[in-house]
């Protein structure tokens, strides 16, 4: 294997830092997240987070994605939901995708969503995710992955700011019975 082969692996708490770094770069080239936030590093591990991976390039943190339960203001889960006549706790929400903009168009974005898809199912969940209407290259990424757009939605953000959502959900696959352990 080069030393420049890149490849997903689970976060650590070593990776935060470089995350946030990525993440800033995504931000002024691109715009995501739409608002930055306070604590970043805080951002990148929500309490109600499963796992996270990072993809790298030449040992470099490059890209992250995280996995977590459904949270308040979700509106995936519930759609899938209602649709699939299960609750949202059946339901893991991809989020916090970003790949750094020089590492763009190796593949990165679709090896960090197959990770997720497959830590997803193999705890008996469906996952789900939104995106910003307005994020074009993120929406064709999920529709080339076999996503299917489940609605597209207005969220109120904050008191001056309505965004777009567009909602997704993965195609079907092998889910594997829920697990009942309480580990993480």
């Amino acid at each position: 294997m080069s030393t420049n082969e890149p490849r997903v692996r689970q976060r650590t708490d070593r990776d935060l830092d470089p995350c946030v770094e990525v993440l800033a770069a995504v931000h002024r080239h691109s715009g995501y997240p739409v608002n930055w936030p306070a604590g970043p590093a805080d951002w990148l591990t929500p309490s109600s987070q499963l796992a996270a991976w990072v993809a790298e390039v030449d040992s470099r943190v490059v890209g992250h994605l995280g996995l977590s339960r459904a949270a308040d203001g979700d509106v995936a889960p519930g759609l899938w939901g209602a649709r699939a006549g299960l609750g949202v706790e059946r339901t893991a929400v991809v989020g916090r995708l970003f790949v750094s903009p020089a590492a763009r168009g190796h593949g990165l974005g679709a090896a960090l969503m197959a990770r997720a898809v497959e830590e997803a199912r193999a705890r008996g969940l469906h996952p789900v995710l939104d995106v910003v209407a307005s994020d074009r290259a993120a929406a064709a990424l999920y529709e080339r992955l076999g996503w299917e757009l489940l609605d597209v939605v207005e969220q109120r953000w904050a008191p001056d700011q309505v965004v777009s959502v567009r909602c997704y959900a993965a195609p079907p696959g092998p889910v594997s019975p829920p697990s009942h352990s309480t580990g993480g």
